[in-house]
């Protein structure tokens, strides 16, 4: 049996999302004819991530139906299910059979990163695990007020930006992060890296500018159907 070489979580109710949630599993929502989950699906083939093990909970009987052992995409797929949330690595632990280093990905991301590079890049800093980052700008819809201690007028700004790097919701992980998982914990990725620095792991940033968009709200949702509409190809390999 050969070894998991991506994870993809996709266990979430997406309750930002209702209420098309209340019909289908987010990974299943539709960005143009393919639903994400499938879209992510193909561009880890593309990077020859075969072997893929999918961790479901809310509805997970349709996303199996649906895409089954992967035969259709040519891929193995394999299905763990949270019987309770777990969180993002939390799910991890589910997992059997992962390879040395192995990928785990959101299953409502819409992006074109090259996972390969993410890869490489994990591997030549020996990295327990890497979180992929990309730059974004948030803009507060208010005025923001500064006040001294006297409740005096410092600064007046309108509707500021303000610019930091997030998380993509892609990660690479050696399989010795799994140790750091107690079974049945609750656990989000966060936690677990802040757990592995504290024990003096690598945890290491890679930064990229490629095109990324989570699909958790109705407006990401909508941003991500222009997005892939204007050029399938940038996102499909093809």
């Amino acid at each position: 049996m050969s070894k998991i070489r991506a994870v993809i979580l996709a266990g979430g109710e997406g309750t930002r999302l209702r209420p098309y949630t209340t019909v289908l599993p987010k990974p299943l929502l539709p960005l143009g004819e393919y639903p994400i989950l499938e879209i992510i699906l193909r561009q880890l083939k593309h990077c020859g991530l075969t072997s893929i093990a999918i961790s479901t909970g809310y509805r997970a009987d349709i996303i199996q139906s649906y895409f089954g052992k992967g035969k259709r995409l040519g891929l193995n797929i394999r299905y763990v299910r949270e019987t309770k949330p777990l969180g993002t690595a939390g799910a991890v632990k589910l997992v059997n059979n992962l390879a040395d280093d192995f990928l785990v990905i959101n299953g409502d991301v819409l992006t074109d990163l090259d996972f390969k590079k993410v890869f490489k890049f994990h591997k030549q800093r020996k990295s327990a695990a890497t979180v992929t980052t990309r730059e974004r700008k948030v803009l507060t819809d208010f005025g923001v007020i500064e006040s001294n201690e006297k409740g005096e007028l410092v600064d007046y700004i309108e509707k500021p930006e303000h610019t930091s790097f997030v998380s993509m919701g892609v990660y690479v992980l050696h399989k010795s992060c799994r140790q750091h998982i107690r079974r049945d914990e609750h656990l989000g990725m966060p936690d677990l890296l802040l757990r592995l620095k504290d024990k003096g792991e690598r945890v290491s940033c890679y930064k990229t500018k490629s095109v990324w968009c989570d699909l958790g709200r109705l407006d990401d949702f909508e941003r991500a159907q222009n997005l892939f509409l204007e050029n399938q190809k940038k996102f499909l390999f093809t």
